[in-house]
């Protein structure tokens, strides 16, 4: 894909409502399941948003080619389908390859296929578009999902044991020993924000920041707005 394709308009719009206008958790509050649940650590919630993204990207671009040969009135069930397939391939390569992560996200892997926004996607968009638009708005959907995801489990860690991205070349493999990080050395931790109710304090907390940028945006817009009218009605 070329650079030049990737900055046209339709494509930084595409790119901007699938890492913030449009995004999975902050804005359509979707797939919180697996976000509530597998989020304790920024590497949990890498590892889960990067299987999404995987099943995410791989459906557009099957649906994107083949929107010509499915009949309408069966594509909700086949595009079901072929998610499960998808899913079903990520969840056995993660038990082959990743097989500590594997264990960690468990039965979330499967539930993939239960995530509304992958069928959301396919339906919406990627069964009316070429193949190009629909790998991209797949993977930024995906990466959208996965900020999302390393955020929370982040904030969550942080607060919660002082260290960031712990284990992770236990999970994800040696590579990643790199991440490995101890933010506040000697901290007792907040042990809350390990647990289930942290993943809510923290995703409340990322939700409402979220609204106050957009909110802050918008008045700034209108700003410049009131600001050239001002300055064209002088004129």
């Amino acid at each position: 894909m070329k650079l030049s394709i990737l900055l046209s308009a339709p494509y930084r719009k595409i790119a901007a409502d699938g890492l913030w206008h449009n995004n999975v958790v902050l804005s359509q509050n979707l797939a919180l399941c697996p976000l509530l649940a597998v989020t304790g650590t920024a590497t949990n919630g890498l590892g889960m948003g990067l299987a999404t993204m995987v099943v995410m990207v791989a459906s557009n671009a099957i649906v994107s080619a083949s929107r010509h040969l499915i009949p309408g009135e069966i594509r909700i069930p086949v595009f079901v389908l072929l998610i499960a397939v998808l899913v079903t391939l990520v969840d056995l390569l993660l038990n082959a390859w990743m097989h500590e992560l594997h264990k960690v996200l468990g039965l979330f892997i499967p539930l993939i296929v239960t995530n509304c926004v992958i069928l959301g996607r396919a339906e919406s968009f990627a069964s009316k578009q070429p193949l190009l638009p629909s790998l991209w708005d797949g993977l930024m959907m995906g990466a959208g999902f996965t900020l999302a995801m390393v955020t929370l489990g982040a904030g969550r860690e942080i607060i919660g044991s002082g260290s960031l991205f712990m284990n992770a070349s236990v999970l994800l493999g040696e590579s990643f020993r790199f991440m490995e990080t101890t933010v506040i050395p000697d901290y007792q931790g907040f042990l809350i924000m390990i647990l289930p109710p942290g993943g809510f304090i923290m995703l409340g907390f990322m939700v409402a920041g979220k609204r106050l940028i957009d909110l802050k945006l918008a008045n700034r817009k209108l700003a410049i707005h009131a600001q050239l009218q001002s300055a064209g009605a002088v004129s």
